[in-house]
C-alpha cells in the first residue's frame, strides 16, 4: 500500500492519439524515467466509479509526483490500444546512469567543404566571396568547416548565389516569383473532396 502502482494517461495530454498513442506513451514515459517525475493524468476530477480502486495497490496520478531511486531501476509499463488492437504493450527499465569522461573533443576537418553565398548585388556578392577567401588564407585557427556552416545557417538568402566547393565555382541569380511556396498537410484527405489536392 505504501507503494502502489501509479496509473497514468496519455490521453489526457493529447486526446485520442490512436495509432500514435503507442509511440506517445512511450516518449512520455522515456521522459518520466529520465527526470524522476510521475507527471499527473490531466482533466481529471475524480477517478472513474467504475473501477473498485480499494483492491489491490492502484492509484491514479492525480498530482505529478517525484519518482524516487529506492535502489532498483524505475521501471513503467506502456499499453495502448487503438482501432487497430494494441499498438504498444512494452516494459520500460531506467538505463543505467553513464561515467561522462571529459577528454579532448575530436575535432575532424573535411577535405573539401561547400561556402554558399548570397547578396543583394553581383557587386555585393563579389566583395562577400573575397571577404572568405582572405579569411581561409589568413593564418590563424580558422576551421573551413565552421565558415561553411556559418555562411549556410547564420546568413539571409538573397537573389545573387555562389557556391564554391573547391576550385568549382556554381554561380546565379535566383528567378523572381510573385508567388509565395505553401505546405500544406491535408490528414487523410477525405474531410472534404478534393482536400488532398
Amino acid at each position: 500500500a505504501e507503494r502502489p502502482l501509479w496509473l497514468g494517461s496519455l490521453k489526457s495530454n493529447v486526446g485520442h492519439a490512436q495509432a500514435a498513442a503507442g509511440v506517445g506513451g512511450v516518449i512520455k514515459m522515456v521522459m518520466a524515467l529520465e527526470h524522476g517525475v510521475l507527471p499527473k493524468t490531466l482533466h481529471v476530477d475524480e477517478p472513474s466509479s467504475r473501477v473498485d480502486w480499494s483492491a489491490g495497490a492502484v492509484e491514479l496520478l492525480a498530482e505529478q509526483r517525484e519518482w524516487p531511486e529506492v535502489g532498483r531501476p524505475r521501471r513503467a509499463g506502456v499499453s495502448s490500444f487503438g482501432v487497430s488492437g494494441t499498438n504498444a504493450h512494452v516494459i520500460l527499465e531506467q538505463a543505467p546512469a553513464v561515467e561522462s569522461v571529459a577528454g579532448p573533443e575530436a575535432v575532424r576537418d573535411l577535405p573539401v567543404v561547400p561556402l554558399v553565398f548570397s547578396a543583394k548585388s553581383q557587386v555585393a556578392l563579389e566583395d562577400q566571396s573575397a571577404l572568405v577567401t582572405r579569411l581561409l588564407e589568413s593564418a590563424g585557427d580558422v576551421r573551413p568547416l565552421d565558415v561553411a556552416f556559418s555562411l549556410a545557417t547564420g546568413r539571409s538568402v538573397f537573389e545573387h548565389r555562389q557556391v564554391r566547393v573547391g576550385e568549382v565555382t556554381v554561380e546565379g541569380v535566383a528567378s523572381q516569383s510573385t508567388g509565395r511556396t505553401v505546405l500544406v498537410f491535408p490528414g487523410q484527405g477525405t474531410q472534404w473532396a478534393g482536400m488532398g489536392r
